[in-house]
């Protein structure tokens, strides 16, 4: 295992943890107003959360079994990338709520 992808694993780890606690603060407080607006705030840090570890596992997982063509790289940031945008939808829907 190269230094680079310890990097990867550790980041990763690090963002699943910060990104769960965001996430879970943000729930708990729509189970406590109800609001629709903090759940889909939740929604979307789970949601980017998600995209990003999955996007390193799938990067990660691609560097041991290249099972994805030539470049799994590519593969980990479009899965990452396209899990954040939908996190962000989200996370603008929420802004917009009353």
């Amino acid at each position: 295992m190269s230094h680079l992808t310890l990097a990867i694993a550790a980041t990763k780890t690090l963002t699943l943890v910060f990104g769960s606690v965001i996430t879970y603060l943000s729930w708990m407080a729509y189970r406590r107003t109800r609001a629709d607006a903090l759940r889909a705030l939740a929604i979307g840090f789970a949601v980017i959360t998600v995209g990003s570890v999955i996007g390193g596992g799938v990067d990660l997982v691609g560097d041991v079994l290249p099972i994805m063509g030539s470049d799994p790289l590519l593969y980990g940031v479009l899965v990452q990338s396209v899990l954040t945008m939908v996190g962000f939808g989200f996370i603008t829907y929420s802004l917009y709520q009353e």
